[in-house]
């Protein structure tokens, strides 16, 4: 199981993207036409701007040539430095423009790879689209609030103010697609991008002005409300002729969208220059005795086939003997699993989706996990079936015994999962002061990380400065039970902070947590990560009540109600805890 961002991830959420709360893959909400008000819609393009005659060089002129004086402004090839008088390809005569609506985070790689597919298509049919982008994030009153920070928030802010300023003939891309190349520059790199796309100076200030005061806030938070009432979560969701569109992201991937809802007969010639997709056989191969989500590939086999528009699937089940058998020549062991033929390695997109294959043993297949965690060989330890035929049922199978439906009930024990950088967990954790604030000694709470193991060595999805922090707080605990959560609030005031010795105070010592750390934190962490693989947990935050009921959730008042759902004579569960609606109950997730 390979972690994302991204990780399996960096698959599942290329398919999905950067999600602000949990979305399965290929799910996107559809669009009401009342959400799309005209108005919102990004300008027809207008004739390029009168621009300075250039006299042509005397070999260049040709006898018939009009004479420099006699030409007209709209005819004359416009100068670089105009990015107004971008080339949309070739006339539109029937007038009419087909939307392509984005919803993105200026700071996410999946919402910038969208952009990237999009923007060279518009140069070659913009005259047949209407495109725009918006942007996604959370209000509260008048403070925005994105996923990746307060620099995302200036990111959109620039690119809605350069989208409605620098609007002529997609002008704004220029600068937007040389931000993208550097998202996590952004928005450092503006300038320096407006410079390379040769936007005049007049502009620039306009533009300036415009992301420095109230106008640009007003973009944005009408921009993310629309995205909200869009039912827009995760970047990219993207909308086409007004219906969810889940195809490639690629450049052709787009073209092929875009001409398949343009009306026969009235097309750019572009879509003829269209190639037929890669032909792909695929198989899904799975075991229906698996009923945990993982083990569902609906939404992925869905996703897969709109990446790959030539991808032909078809289903094994490990019972039928066809799948035993290429289970075993391909030399699987967790289920369920997608394999590929060679063909995919010729397929558009296949550079994106190259390093979560494995080739199978055989050599003929290209082998995606996924998620997969099921060992069918293994006992299932709730199906009342001797799966193994060794003698044992269920639960008093060894290997059943760290599972979700094998473990005591602990009324009390609350256990959170986490990945110590996500910012779905580190609310989690903020929350977790007003809770135990409110039911005192009545609640335990352990604190268990995420991550994955490659090599003998520890890995997490957010990186190796959250494989250190995952070390560190467990270290706390270890050695400071009562009191490692004020090491924990302390480090989530900016939990990417190099100087975490600042947080060891109040009887919390620096010393010991760096000991710990260079001595048993790396084996501390291993064995942690084997407790949320055992109860197959991959999103951040997770949690399980008593042991063995899960949940999820990030404000006071979820946690409160769940752990009340199961300790109803508790103390605290008459008070009134804080309810955060203004963000998703969702995270960071494998």
């Amino acid at each position: 199981m390979k972690l994302r961002v991204l990780c399996v991830a960096a698959l599942l959420a290329m398919v999905w993207g950067c999600q602000p709360k949990e979305q399965k893959p290929g799910e996107q909400p559809a669009q009401k036409a009342a959400e799309a008000p005209k108005a919102e819609q990004a300008p027809a393009p207008t004739p390029a701007p009168e621009v300075k005659k250039e006299e042509p060089k005397p070999a260049e002129v040709k006898p018939e040539e009009k004479k420099p004086e006699e030409v007209k402004p709209a005819e004359k090839a416009p100068e670089a430095a105009a990015p107004a008088a971008n080339v949309l390809g070739e006339a539109n005569p029937t007038g009419k423009k087909l939307a392509l609506q984005i919803y993105v985070m200026s700071q996410c790689p999946f919402g910038t790879q969208v952009m990237d597919g999009a923007f060279p298509v518009m140069k070659k049919i913009g005259n047949w689209v209407d495109f725009r982008m918006d942007f996604i994030g959370q209000i509260n009153g008048e403070t925005l609030t994105s996923m990746h920070g307060d620099n995302e928030v200036k990111g959109d802010i620039i690119e809605l103010c350069l989208q409605k300023l620098v609007a002529e003939n997609y002008g704004y891309m220029d600068t937007v697609a040389c931000m993208n190349k550097g998202a996590r520059e952004i928005p450092n790199n503006f300038e320096k991008c407006a410079g390379e796309a040769k936007l005049p100076e007049d502009v620039l200030a306009k533009v300036k002005a415009c992301v420095d005061g109230d106008e640009g806030k007003a973009l944005l938070k009408e921009s993310f409300t629309k995205a909200q009432q869009a039912g827009a979560s995760g970047s990219p969701t993207m909308f086409l002729n007004n219906k969810p569109y889940r195809g490639g992201r690629g450049e052709k991937d787009f073209m092929r969208g875009i001409c398949a809802e343009l009306t026969e007969g009235a097309k750019p010639e572009e879509c003829s220059k269209i190639p037929p997709p890669v032909t792909v056989a695929g198989i899904v191969l799975k075991d229906k005795r698996c009923t945990d989500r993982n083990c569902d590939t609906t939404r992925l086999e869905g996703s897969f086939t709109s990446m790959f528009p030539g991808l032909e699937l078809k289903t094994l089940d490990y019972a039928d003997e066809e799948g035993k058998k290429l289970f075993e020549a391909e030399q699987i062991k967790y289920l369920p699993v997608i394999l590929f033929d060679n063909n995919i390695e010729k397929a558009e997109g296949f550079d994106r989706l190259a390093r979560f294959l494995k080739p199978g043993a055989s050599g003929a297949w290209k082998v995606f996990q996924g998620r997969a965690n099921f060992d069918p060989k293994a006992e299932i330890c709730d199906n009342k079936v001797d799966d193994t035929n060794d003698g044992v049922i269920d639960c008093d199978d060894a290997t059943c015994k760290n599972t979700l439906a094998c473990r005591p009930e602990v009324p009390g024990q609350l256990e959170l999962f986490v990945m110590s950088q996500c910012p779905f967990g580190v609310k989690a954790l903020n929350a977790m002061k007003e809770v135990l604030g409110a039911f005192g000694s009545d609640v335990k709470l352990v604190v268990h990380f995420i991550g994955d193991e490659q090599n003998g060595a520890p890995t997490s999805m957010h990186g190796q400065g959250e494989v250190d922090e995952n070390i560190r707080e467990l270290c706390a605990a270890k050695a400071y039970p009562d009191k490692y959560m004020e090491y924990i609030w302390c480090r989530n005031q900016n939990i990417r902070d190099a100087n975490w010795q600042a947080c060891a105070v109040n009887g919390i010592e620096a010393k010991a947590i760096e000991d710990c750390f260079n001595g048993e934190g790396k084996q501390l962490l291993l064995d942690d990560y084997k407790v949320a693989k055992a109860l197959s947990i991959g999103a951040s935050p997770t949690w399980i009540a008593n042991g063995k009921f899960q949940f999820s959730g990030i404000d006071a008042a979820s946690i409160q109600r769940n752990i009340c759902s199961h300790n109803s004579a508790f103390g605290g569960c008459s008070k009134q805890l804080t309810a955060d609606t203004s963000a998703p109950a969702g995270g960071c997730g494998q």
